[in-house]
């Protein structure tokens, strides 16, 4: 599985590449604010600039890919060639190991039958293919973190002893440093794992504040530099406030507004430059939530169509608008299959009387909260996707068979 996802992958970079070489607005589609932030540490100027030119220090992103990217610009060059083979290499792997929790995920919870599905469906997974080969940023390395915290709470879940506590730490430190929307995930399992060791509070409550100190220290000194930096207590991001701001407007018809941001609006960088980064944020999430209270409606509805195009790829379906980003028309349809079949496998699994439905469950409802309520695009959902998978596959496979399944491993406790 793995060699056959990385040979599909790497198929697709070879033609990728002429798009992140592309010199157009200054190799900004190489790697977008990763690239910029990359570029300035690769050049000796620190964590910082990651629109056009030079604005200083930045939280907009956490650290670690920043960091990774601009280790690779700094030995084989900035926006070279060499660097983008090296990142959609390294990409490529990243998704095609993800096989692997995958697989051992879905023999834990549905057997062996859905674990060897769910991996192969993996290696041909449209959104892990296209993203790993072709775009720079850290949403692959996600993808293979949450799955790989979802595999090791299964683990604690059943009983597993500290090492496992640990890993799971470690693991929940690199995501924050990562991604930190995973987190939300990390405390839904965490919650789950309390509740099926109920008999064993003692042992669980003393895991978990070990895994919750390992994650404090990874992302401790992230928090130390910011506030060094930018005199106030930044936990992981900067740019919650933008977030907000750019995906409520009274324009519904569109689900982002490039305008707005100034990673592609002049006007909006030279407000961020004039005001500094930490001030500019500030006053995009007071722009944002005057505009709630001003629309509550406009923004239920845009909340609601966020929603929806969470789980079916739908935002307009005017013929002008899915003429001019024919991605979304391919989307759609992918998209609302494979979360037709994911709500059934999940289905399948509660009606089977599965405790390992409720883990499942609990990432799906938890993890989109902060896409719903702020913006949302289509790469945000990945993260999510090694579970999507194996409920998909859980989802396709006749009811009959779901309930003959007699893995010894279901035998969890059932919640």
């Amino acid at each position: 599985m793995v060699f056959i996802a990385l040979g599909v992958r790497l198929l697709l970079a070879v033609f990728s590449l002429r798009y992140l070489l592309d010199p157009a607005e200054d190799y900004f589609g190489f790697g977008w604010e990763v690239g910029r932030v990359a570029r300035a540490l690769a050049t000796g100027h620190g964590f910082s600039s990651p629109y056009q030119g030079d604005t200083g220090p930045t939280a907009v992103l956490p650290p670690l890919y920043p960091l990774l990217v601009g280790g690779i610009f700094k030995i084989f060059g900035v926006y070279t060639r060499a660097s983008a083979i090296v990142l959609l290499v390294i990409q490529s792997l990243t998704s095609a190991v993800t096989c692997i929790p995958i697989y051992f995920i879905g023999q834990r919870t549905f057997g062996a039958r859905v674990a060897r599905l769910a991996g192969w469906a993996w290696v041909f997974f449209p959104y892990a293919i296209f993203i790993s080969a072709a775009t720079i940023w850290s949403t692959s390395l996600s993808a293979l973190l949450v799955a790989l915290i979802f595999w090791l709470a299964l683990r604690i879940g059943k009983g597993a002893g500290w090492g496992d506590w640990l890993a799971l730490g470690a693991a929940g430190g690199m995501a924050a440093l990562v991604n930190p929307t995973i987190l939300p995930i990390c405390a839904a399992l965490g919650a789950w794992i309390w509740y099926c060791q109920r008999p064993r509070q003692a042992q669980v409550l003393t895991g978990a504040a070990v895994a919750a100190a390992i994650v404090a220290l990874c992302i401790a000194p992230w928090i130390i530099r910011n506030y060094r930096v930018f005199g106030r207590l930044i936990p992981m991001r900067s740019n919650l406030g933008l977030h907000l701001y750019v995906g409520n407007t009274i324009d519904t018809a569109e689900y982002w507004h490039a305008e707005l941001d100034p990673a592609h609006s002049p006007q909006e960088l030279a407000q961020m430059n004039r005001l500094g980064e930490i001030a500019y944020m500030t006053e995009k999430k007071r722009q944002a939530f005057d505009f709630i209270r001003q629309h509550p409606r406009v923004y239920a509805y845009l909340v609601f169509k966020r929603i929806s195009y969470f789980w079916t790829g739908v935002w307009n379906l005017s013929p002008r608008f899915l003429q001019e980003d024919p991605g979304q028309a391919f989307n759609i349809p992918i998209c609302t299959a494979i979360s037709i079949l994911m709500f059934g496998g999940l289905y399948r699994a509660f009606k089977a009387g599965l405790g390992i439905a409720w883990p499942f469950a609990l990432c799906l409802l938890i993890y989109p909260l902060i896409f719903y309520l702020t913006t949302y695009e289509i790469p945000y959902r990945h993260p999510l996707d090694p579970l999507i998978a194996v409920l998909a596959v859980a989802g396709a496979i006749d009811s009959q068979q779901m309930r003959g399944v007699s893995h010894p491993s279901l035998q969890l406790d059932r919640v």
